[in-house]
């Protein structure tokens, strides 16, 4: 009976073994739960309060007030909201330490002799707890104090548990470190952008002389053809759609199933190279360019175009279009009170301030490189996540041991 029941406390803890040394527990019996710690503070009353301290809620910081209630080290889970959801990318938990206050909203676990709060912070960071939560309706868990108590935790020695945590801490810090040089990288094309797509700062030719003269400003409807093909003999199968992160997506791959009637003779055809956009989702940064596929086809709704060559830079006008300048030019050009659309005939009716065409290709060079920087940040970062999230798994079930001085 006890293998039975040790068996089932296993599948039930998602665990497929006990390392030599360690052992599964219950929370409540490893760690201290100090919820009498916790004081709720409406916004109204922080807003009369600020100050350095920080005020913690479920997941994150939500305000720094005048006053603390703690000042120790301690981990945190929080109570409810979709992050048990988001287990996989989103940490459900949280390592504080120092002056500050949490809310009612999160749980406050503290260390004992045998179990640290840090490995509590890490062992339950990603792990998948949903079987032993209560449901408050579509998409919302409930993590109360009882439950916490026996959510089962695997426990190595305390020193060990310390190593893991070093370990694991070298990994956070590369994370972090790459994160912050793309957010910079990010403020940094972001001024460029303001000052080579307004004519601020004037870039070299290929005589090494900097570009001089003003810049002719001309309506979009003097750069912009607009494409009518569709898809009639039904040769094209390809469905795309256009989202504000992504681009030109698969409808399937992005939003799970294809959206697309069975009859699209009547969509529209988009080839590579040109750009699509919904005319209800502009104003939100739904606009691309097709660079995966030679073609594809959209949705009647859509609007598909191309530019003509001779007067305007294809990539010039990519980095001109997520520009803040064309931003606000969208958002003014906005047209119905229920849907905010822009047609075709509204996009066109934009200015915008244009140089030569050499001076464009330079421009849109430069800024396409800097987005080629970000880009290969960004793949270190997801890289990085992922060989981190593989560790973890070796380390926090004891499939990989580390030694211990």
């Amino acid at each position: 009976m006890s293998n039975q029941i040790s068996q089932l406390r296993l599948i039930q803890a998602r665990v497929d073994f006990i390392p030599d040394g360690w052992k599964l527990d219950s929370v409540g019996n490893a760690l201290k739960i100090k919820n009498s710690l916790r004081k709720p503070i409406s916004q109204s009353v922080r807003s009369t309060m600020q100050g350095p301290y920080p005020y913690y809620g479920p997941t994150k910081i939500q305000d720094y007030i005048s006053e603390y209630e703690q000042d120790g080290t301690y981990a945190l889970i929080g109570e409810d909201g979709d992050h048990f959801l988001k287990y996989s990318t989103m940490k459900q938990t949280q390592f504080i330490s120092g002056k500050c206050t949490v809310n009612n909203h999160a749980h406050i676990i503290d260390s004992t002799k045998f179990c640290s709060a840090e490995w509590f912070y890490i062992y339950f960071q990603h792990r998948n707890i949903l079987n032993f939560l209560s449901r408050q309706g579509a998409g919302r868990y409930k993590l109360n104090k009882a439950t916490l108590e026996e959510l089962p935790i695997l426990i190595p020695p305390l020193l060990e548990q310390q190593k893991i945590a070093k370990i694991l801490t070298t990994w956070d810090k590369a994370i972090n470190t790459t994160e912050r040089l793309i957010e910079n990288s990010k403020q940094n094309k972001k001024a460029l952008m303001q000052q080579l797509l307004s004519g601020q700062k004037r870039l070299l030719d290929d005589s090494d002389q900097r570009f001089s003269g003003d810049w002719v400003k001309t309506e979009l409807k003097n750069l912009l053809h607009e494409e009518s093909t569709r898809n009639k003999d039904g040769l094209i199968e390809r469905v795309l759609s256009v989202t504000n992160h992504s681009g030109f997506v698969l409808p399937e791959e992005q939003f799970s199933k294809r959206i697309a009637s069975k009859d699209t003779s009547n969509y529209k055809v988009v080839k590579k190279g040109q750009f699509g956009y919904n005319p209800s989702r502009l104003n939100v940064g739904s606009f691309a360019r097709l660079e995966v596929y030679d073609e594809g086809l959209l949705s009647p709704m859509y609007v598909v175009f191309s530019v003509l060559k001779t007067k305007l830079d294809s990539d010039f006008f990519l980095q001109w279009m997520h520009s803040h300048e064309a931003n606000q030019r969208i958002k003014n050009s906005t047209q119905g009170s229920v849907r905010e659309s822009v047609n075709f005939d509204a996009l066109t009716s934009i200015s915008v301030g244009l140089p030569p065409l050499e001076e464009q290709q330079k421009i849109a060079a430069v800024l396409t490189n800097a987005d080629r920087e970000i880009e290969v940040l960004e793949q270190q970062l997801a890289d990085l996540h992922q060989e981190k999230k593989a560790l973890m798994q070796q380390l926090l079930t004891g499939k990989k041991r580390v030694l211990v001085d």
